[in-house]
């Protein structure tokens, strides 16, 4: 299925770009969520008119990321957890662990999808490196430091 995409995403394209991607991926993700629309000749003609709001939205988002991405930069984000023997924590600190940490720790909304964990939770305490990609384009790393409960 052919479709012309109203915003970057990542992995396909940039705004307006006609792209060739699976049905149901346009029909379950990319049209629900405002992302694309078909590539019908009444779509892009509507898209022409439309372009320069696009981009100017899509321009004000980018903008806004990268000024989160100021502020999140080094920061050190702590978080307590039960721990057991030899530093291993029962349970683990996920993505929303560290979200709801850097959010009331600095002061900056941090979403649970914008957290990157490639080797999954933490399960042990220590200090670690945690990269926050807050757009496609954007991304910052923080300083994540597990300590024991008191």
């Amino acid at each position: 299925m052919e479709v012309i995409l109203l915003e970057r995403v990542e992995n396909l394209g940039r705004i307006g770009d006609r792209v060739r991607v699976r049905p149901g991926y346009a029909r379950n993700y990319l049209i629900p969520k405002g992302k694309a629309a078909p590539a019908t000749p009444e779509n892009i003609a509507e898209f022409e008119k439309r372009r320069a709001e696009l981009e100017a939205r899509e321009a004000e988002i980018v903008a806004a990321a990268r000024a989160r991405a100021e502020r999140l930069e080094g920061q050190v984000v702590r978080v307590q957890a039960r721990v057991g023997g030899e530093g291993k924590l029962f349970g683990s600190v996920g993505t929303a662990d560290i979200a709801e940490a850097a959010s009331a720790q600095l002061g900056v909304e941090v979403e649970r999808r914008e957290v990157l964990l490639p080797e999954g939770p933490f399960r042990t305490i220590g200090e670690f490196e945690v990269e926050l990609r807050l757009h496609s384009e954007v991304s910052a790393t923080i300083r994540l430091v597990i300590e024991p409960e008191a």
